[in-house]
């Protein structure tokens, strides 16, 4: 499966932005997917991740509240709805698909396809 992340610019702190994830090459619905994110000098992390159908989502404590993961199986796209940005959720974004399951994972070793990430940048 190919991924294709977009969505991402520069936001004031506060603002909003949301980011796409469109998967081709197979079906999505067969993958949980995920969120993960890399600012420079520190280690990739996990933001959010969704179950197959939808039904479970997983949220990382910082971003709890504040960011809304879904999915569209029929169009072969999932979502990242960023609201009240602070400067630390700036990054790169990297939407991923997790080979295996049903339990979505938080580990990126759990996860075999990724997108090309897109740079999101909030300013204070």
């Amino acid at each position: 499966v190919q991924l294709q992340a977009s969505g991402g610019g520069l936001v004031q702190a506060g603002g909003s932005l949301r980011l796409s994830c469109a998967a081709s090459g197979r079906f999505l619905s067969t993958y949980p997917m995920g969120w993960f994110r890399q600012a420079p000098g520190k280690e990739r992390e996990f933001v959010a991740g969704i179950s197959r159908g939808g039904h479970n989502t997983r949220y990382e404590d910082s971003v709890k509240g504040r960011f809304t993961i879904s999915r569209d199986n029929a169009k072969n796209m999932v979502y990242l709805q960023m609201n009240s940005l602070k400067p630390e959720d700036t990054a790169v974004y990297y939407c991923a698909a997790q080979r295996g399951g049903p339990t979505v994972g938080t580990s990126d070793a759990r996860y075999d396809y990724w997108g090309q990430g897109t740079q999101v940048t909030v300013s204070s």
